[in-house]
C-alpha cells in the first residue's frame, strides 16, 4: 500500500497526508474532550477514580485513540518527508526526525494512561496499599502521562511544525501563509520547555498551533499541492 501511496501524484499524495492529519486531530480531540477533561477531576483523586472504573470502557477508548493519533502521525510524518524532499531534503530528514521522537514520547506516555486501571483494578497484591493510596497513585501516574506529553512530546512536535513551516516557506507549490501560520505553531509549542511559562499563558498559547495545523490539513485536503509546481521544483533538486 505505502509503495501505491509513494507511486502516486504529488496532489494525491497531499490529500492522503491531510486524511491522516485529520484523522490525528480528531482523536486528539476526542482524548482530550470526551476522556480526560470529562474523568480525570484535578487535585481530586477519589473523583478521578470513581469516575475512572464507572466509565472504564471510556478510558480505555482513549488510549486507543492515543494508538490511532501517533501511529497517524507517523504516516502524515512519511508523506510530508516524501512531499518536502524537493525543497530541502536535509531539512525534511531532520523534521520527520523530531515528528518520529514526539510520536515514541507520545506513546511511551499513553503507557501511564493505562496504569490507573491496573492500580484500581483490585488485584490481591495490592491490598498492602489503602484505597487512598492506590487512588493517588493512578493520578500520579495521570499527571506523569501529562507532564511527558506536554513538557517533552510537545516540545518535538514543535520543533517539527517549525521545520514543516520552513519547508512550506521554502516551497514553490503551497501557499507562504500557511509557512508563517505553521512556524507560529511550532514557536508555540516549544514554549513548553517552560511549563510555568506554558501554563500562564494557556489557553492562548494554543491558538496558533491550533490554526495552523487545522488550515495546513484542509488546505491537503481540499487542494493538495500545486503538481506543476512541485515536480518543477523536484527537477530543480534532480538536476543540481
Amino acid at each position: 500500500m505505502m509503495e501505491r501511496i509513494a507511486a502516486a501524484s504529488p496532489r494525491l499524495r497531499a490529500r492522503i497526508a491531510g486524511v491522516f492529519y485529520l484523522l490525528t486531530i480528531l482523536a486528539r480531540m476526542f482524548v482530550e474532550i470526551f476522556v480526560r477533561n470529562r474523568l480525570v477531576v484535578s487535585d481530586d483523586a477519589s473523583a478521578t477514580a470513581t469516575n475512572i472504573m464507572a466509565h472504564e470502557p471510556l478510558f480505555r477508548s482513549g488510549f486507543a485513540a492515543d494508538i490511532i493519533a501517533f501511529a497517524s502521525y507517523i504516516a502524515l510524518t512519511a508523506l510530508l518527508y516524501e512531499l518536502f524532499k524537493p525543497v530541502n531534503r536535509s531539512l525534511s530528514l531532520v523534521a520527520a526526525f523530531f515528528s518520529l521522537v514526539a510520536c515514541v514520547v507520545q506513546a511511551i506516555s499513553s503507557l501511564f494512561h493505562l496504569a490507573p486501571l491496573v492500580l484500581l483494578g483490585g488485584a490481591p497484591y495490592l491490598k498492602v496499599f489503602t484505597v487512598e493510596q492506590l487512588q493517588a497513585l493512578a493520578l500520579v501516574f495521570l499527571r506523569l502521562r501529562a507532564a511527558t506529553y506536554h513538557n517533552i512530546g510537545l516540545v518535538f512536535f514543535g520543533l517539527y511544525c517549525l521545520l514543516v513551516g520552513l519547508l512550506i516557506l521554502r516551497s514553490t507549490f503551497l501557499p507562504r501563509i500557511l509557512g508563517v501560520l505553521m512556524v507560529l505553531a511550532g514557536l508555540s509549542y516549544v514554549l513548553f520547555l517552560s511549563p510555568p511559562l506554558a501554563r500562564s499563558l494557556q489557553p492562548y498559547i494554543l491558538v496558533f498551533p491550533g490554526v495552523g495545523q487545522i488550515s495546513l490539513t484542509l488546505w491537503l485536503l481540499v487542494i493538495g499541492v500545486n503538481a506543476q509546481r512541485w515536480k518543477e521544483q523536484a527537477s530543480v533538486r534532480i538536476a543540481f
